[in-house]
């Protein structure tokens, strides 16, 4: 075996020895108590030899004889106990927070080791990277990552003119009329599905969560939203914030439509319902520390206000309802906290 995996338990076993010893041998109390009892008994034997038991005689006197010997150096020893007990305690205890220390500043280096630029990166960071470049691949993947993207704002379905007869070319093909992109020619996105995608398939089986995302992501405004709450959504994972775990209190969607037409501030307060103190908390330090996070989150912010001031013009109360209760809607609603939206 290897000495680093031999050296533990040499380490350990001798400091059992060590204690062993320690125990064995006779501490100051205990010597002291040695001497107490000693220095007692010669003066009681002293005592009943020179002044008799004064008349004490048959079982009680004995009894009485017994108690003014013994119970002193009873008492002492009690004492010299309770004084080695208190010693091995200090002793346990004193050993007990040395192994802590010993636990915990092997956790940060190895943190250190982990977060230091250049440096080796934890299972999970490795993973989420590889989540992250397969989706800048296919579209499907990006729809994996249920929550953890926010950023650009989203546009309700656009309505597209067409004419009612396209002229054909000579060619066959129907001319495109000037200015016409090619993201226009896909069909309007629906509201359901708009709505839906911002809350991100539930499970890897959410079959119709998949469906609505990828024709969310045909739409260019609404693709760079979902891609934009990804984002912070996976900022905020790393410190264990997830938005199902979030139980915001509901504004109303007449608060909504105040925040879309422009009203900030204590007037729209009602919008920041996140509670939880600890992902407030994280969120913040994270906003203060991390300039990645605060930029990303602040374009997350700008985003989320253009989308739904646009998308607010013709959603009914129920629309914007549904909205407010996906995840993209609970990461502005913690970040906009944060950011002093509400304030």
């Amino acid at each position: 075996m290897p000495p680093s995996k031999k050296a533990p338990y040499k380490t350990v076993a001798g400091k059992a020895a060590g204690n062993a010893n320690s125990s064995a041998n006779l501490s100051p109390p205990e010597i002291a108590a040695l001497v107490l009892s000693a220095v007692w008994l010669v003066l009681a034997a002293l005592v009943f030899a020179v002044f008799g038991f004064g008349g004490a005689d048959g079982a009680l006197g004995f009894l009485v004889v017994a108690l003014v010997i013994f119970l002193p150096v009873a008492m002492i020893w009690v004492a010299a106990t309770a004084a080695r007990t208190a010693r091995i305690m200090r002793e346990e205890s004193a050993r007990l927070h040395s192994a802590i220390d010993a636990i915990r500043q092997a956790y940060v280096k190895q943190s250190l080791v982990a977060t230091a630029p250049g440096g080796g990166q934890t299972s999970v960071t490795q993973k989420l990277d590889e989540i992250a470049a397969s989706q800048r691949k296919t579209q499907t993947t990006l729809a994996t990552f249920s929550s953890s993207r926010p950023l650009p704002s989203v546009l309700p379905p656009r309505k597209i003119a067409i004419a009612a007869a396209p002229v054909q070319g000579d060619d066959g093909q129907a001319p495109l009329p000037l200015g016409t992109t090619a993201e226009e020619m896909h069909p309007p996105l629906e509201r359901a599905d708009f709505i839906r995608a911002l809350n991100f398939p539930e499970t890897a089986e959410d079959k119709a969560g998949f469906a609505a995302l990828r024709r969310a992501l045909k739409d260019r405004p609404t693709a760079q939203l979902i891609q934009a709450a990804q984002d912070v959504l996976t900022l905020l994972s790393q410190d264990g914030i997830y938005m199902d775990d979030l139980r915001p209190d509901m504004a109303r969607p007449e608060i909504w439509r105040s925040f879309a037409g422009g009203a900030r501030g204590r007037a729209i307060a009602a919008l920041g319902g996140i509670r939880d103190r600890s992902s407030l908390a994280l969120a913040a330090a994270r906003m203060k520390s991390d300039p990645i996070f605060r930029d990303a989150a602040h374009h997350f912010l700008r985003r989320f206000d253009q989308m739904f001031s646009t998308f607010a013009d013709d959603a009914s109360d129920s629309d914007i309802s549904d909205l407010s209760d996906t995840r993209t809607a609970r990461a502005f609603m913690l970040l906009g906290r944060v950011a002093g939206t509400f304030d």
